[in-house]
């Protein structure tokens, strides 16, 4: 059977966007650009390499991503990659590859993280699965909560960027 999981280590790249779908559901947006260095072994000059994902994460995850990273935190993310196609106004069709996280965590290679737990009984539970996952907190983070955004609606009754489940 094919598997689909990938495995990401590079740096936030924006602020993380926090929305919201019309149905309550919590979706967070992530820039992640992550870099391959190697020596050539011609000339022994050390070349680079960037590539750029967007990472998308659903309710709990989402939400304690959008509380915890940050532009320029390096962090490490599981998921599964996804294609997701549209047309333009003008009739032209598009897609995009993005990963669809599983787990987010801080990358310590660098850095130390001070990890909180996150109560969810309060509000009517978690969905999704074992409740009360822990995120990690940033100490002496001057950002604060990120921006978030209501979803649009979508015609058709379909809404493409909300998971199915």
């Amino acid at each position: 059977m094919p598997d689909n999981t990938v495995t990401l280590v590079g740096n936030v790249t924006r602020d993380p966007e926090l929305r919201f779908t019309p149905s309550g559901q919590a979706k967070v947006t992530i820039g992640l650009a992550v870099s391959r260095r190697w020596q050539n072994r011609s000339t022994n000059d050390w070349e680079e390499q960037t590539s750029f994902f967007n990472v998308i994460a659903w309710r709990d995850l989402a939400e304690n991503a959008a509380e915890s990273v940050e532009k320029g935190s390096r962090i490490v993310v599981t998921g599964r990659l996804e294609q997701r196609s549209w047309e333009t106004d003008n009739g032209e069709r598009r897609s995009v590859i993005e990963v669809v996280a599983d787990e987010i965590a801080a990358s310590m290679r660098w850095a130390t993280v001070k990890v909180t737990k996150v109560d969810r009984r309060e509000g009517g539970g978690s969905s999704g699965g074992g409740g009360g996952d822990g995120g990690a907190s940033r100490s002496g983070s001057s950002s604060g909560r990120p921006v978030q955004k209501q979803e649009p609606s979508y015609a058709g009754g379909y809404d493409h960027d909300e998971e199915p489940f």
